[in-house]
């Protein structure tokens, strides 16, 4: 691996503008380890690497060097006027507010917003919502969508296997994205939602599963991520300790790129509950 995971500490600290001093102590470890790391003497415990990774903004695969995978088809997708995958709100949202009503400013993240008729729903109906995407087109087109509607929604670009949460959120929405996740990445990712969501947070989630019935969709990026595929019950299996509202397995129709297909989706919403 063509990688130097100290001058990679070392670069990332520097431009946060953190000491080795102040690495050290959010570490709980000595200057002089972290010291070590960057001069390629040592390497991080492995026990550091999740929350040196929450330090420097980034993700532990981005510390050790591993390649994300690349979420380029949707700029061409988002190009037109129209949106790609229309205005209508997913019925997560729908749940989600049957849950969690907004009677109070509750935080919201949407991972993977797309053109963001989420988001600009959610925040329509009174919540504080946060979302981010990798195609800068579908942010472009989700400013315009909450312009139109007279509402704020703090849209950033990330790639969801990069981005680690440092702040807590009461609803975490993610539709149609999980699938972008690389299979050593899933556990850790998940693990990070978790640990930034309040007590009796909510997590609604979708993500495509593998059915060997079921023929790869005709979209080439797709079938190539689809060789790391999810299997039904997996993402259930992330969420054992939480208390469940929904999960269900469906099979549908889909006329995405203008070719009839099916898809098969697992769909969760599930509680970090407290009795």
């Amino acid at each position: 691996m063509n990688h130097n995971i100290g001058t990679f500490i070392a670069t990332k600290r520097k431009e946060l503008g953190i000491t080795q001093q102040k690495l050290a102590e959010q570490l709980n470890c000595s200057f002089q380890a972290v010291s070590k790391w960057e001069n390629g003497t040592t390497v991080p415990d492995t026990l550091l690497l999740s929350q040196l990774a929450s330090v420097l903004k980034t993700s532990v695969d981005t510390i050790l060097g591993y390649k994300a995978v690349p979420i380029t088809e949707y700029e061409k997708k988002y190009e037109g006027q129209d949106y790609y995958w229309g205005i209508t709100p997913n019925r997560l949202c729908y749940e989600i507010m049957k849950l969690k009503p907004p009677v109070k400013p509750y935080k919201v993240l949407d991972i993977g917003c797309g053109e963001g008729k989420d988001a600009v729903f959610l925040a329509k109906n009174g919540y504080i919502v946060s979302a981010f995407d990798a195609a800068k087109k579908g942010l472009d087109k989700a400013k315009e969508l909450a312009r139109l509607h007279h509402v704020d929604v703090n849209l950033f670009q990330a790639d969801i296997n990069e981005y680690e949460l440092c702040e807590e959120y009461d609803i975490i929405l993610s539709s149609g994205v999980f699938h972008y996740l690389t299979p050593n990445r899933r556990e850790r990712f998940i693990q990070n939602l978790k640990e930034h969501t309040t007590m009796n947070g909510i997590h609604a989630i979708n993500v495509f599963v593998k059915k060997p019935f079921i023929e790869a969709a005709p979209d080439s990026e797709e079938a190539e991520l689809r060789n790391e595929p999810w299997y039904s019950g997996e993402l259930m299996r992330y969420y054992h300790d939480w208390m469940f509202h929904k999960y269900e397995e469906e099979i549908f129709d889909c006329n995405s790129g203008g070719i009839p297909h099916k898809h098969c989706m697992n769909r969760m919403v599930a509680e970090n509950f407290q009795g």
